[in-house]
């Protein structure tokens, strides 16, 4: 039973994109191993609230991370 967990900040995903993930994530697992595990792939999506993680000793939120890779959308 392959478990995937995918960390995001919170209210970073859609409800809908979050369910995008989950179907292509199961998907990749799947054609990579077998589709016989397609049944039994567990995929979890947590949220993290900002300042929860950080890069470089730095306590991070959602628009600094945005900043950084350059995506305002």
């Amino acid at each position: 039973m392959p478990l995937v967990e995918v960390k995001v900040f919170k209210d970073e995903l859609t409800s809908e994109q979050t369910q995008a993930l989950i179907q292509k994530i199961t998907d990749a697992v799947a054609n990579v191993t077998s589709p016989k595990l397609r049944p039994v792939t567990w995929v979890v999506v947590q949220e993290i609230k900002d300042g929860n993680w950080g890069v470089g000793g730095e306590a991070l939120a959602l628009a600094e991370v945005k900043k950084m890779v350059g995506w305002v959308g």
